[in-house]
């Protein structure tokens, strides 16, 4: 059989093998409480950590449409996890899957708005990396919640750390952070600054 990338199945079976629980084919019928709180703390931490924003969950320059009659509501995709207008002089924020003016002090909008947003994306939408990481916070929040033991965590805390640092190092490739694209870096090498979104 062919490696395969992990699944969510793979990562809710990690969580029950860090409390010496034997795997489940599924979560749905199995009456296993451990199955469906291994799962649930999964939920909880993919949306603890995409709420951070990353490349693959991020799009810039998305545009919104007001439902008409204008003027009216934005609403939002149901994933919306957060949303910020591009235009820094724009005061926009999510209430509910509604974007809300807080200048204006209103929901309704006459015209189609450029926004930053930030989306929950399933497991299995989520790149390798990603999915290895939640998977192992995952499990070791399931672990801590659920036996306590100190001994076992330090060493999930130390599996955690590893993962983070590598999806941290994937997400610096991905966005191409370089110590040249740093603006005080470019002012010290008289070299032209470059902006982007990134900050560098």
């Amino acid at each position: 059989m062919a490696i395969a990338l992990t699944t969510e199945l793979d990562a809710i079976n990690t969580c029950l093998a860090v409390i010496g629980e034997s795997p489940v084919n599924s979560v749905t019928n199995t009456g296993l409480v451990d199955a469906v709180t291994a799962r649930n703390t999964l939920y909880e931490t993919l949306r603890q950590v995409q709420s951070t924003g990353w490349s693959w969950n991020t799009d810039y320059d998305y545009v919104l449409q007001p439902q008409f009659p204008l003027p009216g509501e934005i609403r939002l995709p149901a994933n919306t996890l957060t949303v910020d207008a591009m235009d820094p002089s724009l005061d926009y924020v999510q209430r509910g899957l509604r974007l809300y003016d807080r200048g204006r002090k209103t929901y309704t909008f006459d015209a189609n708005v450029t926004v930053r947003i930030i989306r929950l994306l399933d497991f299995e939408e989520m790149p390798q990396v990603a999915r290895h990481f939640v998977m192992v916070r995952a499990a070791r929040i399931f672990q801590d919640r659920t036996v306590g033991s100190t001994t076992l965590s330090t060493f999930n805390k130390e599996d955690e750390l590893r993962a983070l640092v590598a999806l941290r190092n994937d997400e610096a490739t991905n966005r191409g952070y370089s110590i040249y694209n740093n603006s005080d870096a470019r002012r010290i090498l008289g070299w032209p600054r470059i902006p982007n979104r990134t900050g560098f």
